[in-house]
């Protein structure tokens, strides 16, 4: 959208939950563009289902399932909504979303603030699953986040979802829900992943079931979250989420408490892709999501083992061409290393 750079500065003239909540009812007015076409270079095959080409939109954006029709005209492979709990929840107290331009950046302690997943039910059951792939990204209610009552929650959002989602991924990796990280530790992961595996199985359809893993793990983490993924079956992992770190940053928000998303996670996600690169040993696909914000960076992921990358962050500064954009560049890349096609290139840089 050329226009963008003429509009960014309307948009940031309000504070930043504000500006993404008028964004929402803005697509709501637009008709939806036609969906990406596949690329002979960039269109794969990933957990059984044929993505158009490898850049999506993470989950965030979209939480109550109500522009995934628009954002899939915008040229992204495939769109993820949610996260979307069993029950309503309005989540934490604003502000609660704040804007690092110096750092292009975010910081967020929003805590899964959805409609719930009975509101987007309905959405969801009358698109046109053939403009594109859409995944859903199920939790636990703040109530509920933690032992036999999270995992209950997202039993049930399996159940509640299957039947409209392509994909259905399990997210265990917000810092801004009080105990949702320990969902993460073997023991209770390994019951997670065998609960919502038997609801999804449970009858047809049979969507994959995507897990969402933060960033933060130390290497002990990384390998038995890939040993618990690969034993129960999972169909990918998404490496990662926000992170709690702070690297260094120069915004005014820096210090506020909450997820931080954007240029400055970029580091620290392909390290942790690499992680789970190496314990998985190619045997599970990495989706990489965290400060792409270029075809450049995509590469990078690809090259570090990802069949798919994800981004939010940077659309607030970049705007809503900007999947297109990283398509054009990461052919042009691809051609330029002499790469027939994308999954020649997955896991192909020397180990660092």
């Amino acid at each position: 959208m050329a226009l963008y750079p003429l509009l960014r500065p309307l948009a940031f003239a309000f504070d930043a939950e504000r500006a993404h909540r008028l964004t929402i009812r803005a697509l709501k007015l637009l008709p939806a563009g036609r969906p990406a076409p596949p690329d002979p270079l960039l269109a794969s095959r990933v957990a059984g289902l044929d993505f158009p080409n490898p850049v999506g939109l993470a989950a965030g954006f979209d939480k109550d399932a109500e522009v995934h029709d628009r954002m899939l005209g915008f040229g992204f492979g495939f769109v993820e909504v949610g996260t979307l709990t069993p029950r309503p929840q309005t989540g934490n107290p604003p502000p609660r979303l704040f804007r690092l331009a110096e750092d292009r950046a975010a910081i967020n302690r929003l805590g899964f603030n959805n409609h719930g997943q009975a509101a987007a039910l309905g959405r969801l059951e009358r698109r046109d699953r053939r403009r594109g792939i859409v995944g859903v990204n199920v939790g636990a209610n703040k109530d509920k986040a933690a032992g036999d009552a999270a995992i209950a929650d997202y039993v049930a959002g399996v159940r509640a979802m299957r039947g409209v989602a392509d994909y259905l991924t399990i997210n265990i990796s917000s810092p801004n829900t009080a105990g949702l990280r320990a969902l993460q530790d073997k023991s209770v992961l390994d019951a997670l992943l065998a609960a919502v595996i038997e609801a999804r199985d449970a009858g047809p359809p049979k969507p994959p079931i995507f897990l969402k893993v933060a960033p933060d793990l130390e290497r002990q983490d990384v390998d038995d979250i890939a040993a618990v993924a690969l034993a129960r079956g999972i169909d990918a992992l998404i490496v990662g989420n926000t992170t709690i770190s702070r690297p260094i940053l120069t915004s005014a928000h820096r210090d506020e408490a909450g997820g931080l998303s954007g240029a400055p996670l970029k580091a620290l996600a392909l390290a942790r892709l690499r992680d789970f690169r190496r314990a998985t040993e190619g045997r599970l696909p990495l989706i990489a999501c965290g400060g792409i914000e270029t075809g450049a960076d995509a590469l990078d992921r690809i090259r570090a083992g990802a069949s798919l990358v994800q981004l939010y962050t940077a659309l607030v500064y970049e705007g809503p061409g900007l999947a297109a954009r990283i398509n054009r560049t990461l052919r042009q890349l691809l051609e330029c290393e002499g790469f027939a096609h994308l999954t020649e290139a997955i896991g192909t840089e020397r180990p660092v």
